[in-house]
Order: structure tokens, then C-alpha cells, then sequence
């Protein structure tokens, strides 16, 4: 089973900007989230067509699991 942890936010311009890690730690919490969240938005880190994230939207962990029918 895979997981991805994605984080999306609001730009200066009010589109989205949705930054993806594979495979987060699993004792992973809404907190160390959100304090990553914060950095990112207060030092600049990331950019878009619609300027800089600007805002917290939302964040997740997808998590897929995946069963090889047929594999080289």
C-alpha cells in the first residue's frame, strides 16, 4: 500500500497550488503538517502561474493500494 501526502494552498491570486510527498512518516500529525504549511507559505518556498502560496486550503494523505495483476 502507497500514501502521498498532499498539501494544497491558496495563492496570491486565489488559485491552488497542490505540493505531493510520497510515503509520509506514519506518526505524521495535523500539527507538524500545518507548521510545514506555515514555512512554505512564510518563506516563499513554492510559486505558481498565480503567484505565491498564499493561504492553507487543505491538506490530506491519499493512500492506494495497489494489486499487480501482471508484472515483468
Amino acid at each position: 500500500m502507497s500514501s502521498t501526502l498532499e498539501m494544497n494552498f491558496i495563492t496570491e491570486l486565489g488559485g491552488r497550488l497542490k505540493l505531493s510527498l510520497s510515503d509520509p512518516r506514519a506518526e505524521l500529525t495535523a500539527g507538524d503538517v500545518e507548521t510545514a504549511m506555515n514555512t512554505i507559505i512564510e518563506k516563499n518556498t513554492f510559486s505558481s502561474k498565480t503567484g505565491d502560496a498564499a493561504a492553507i486550503y487543505n491538506a490530506r494523505v491519499v493512500t492506494k493500494d495497489i494489486e499487480e495483476i501482471i508484472a515483468v
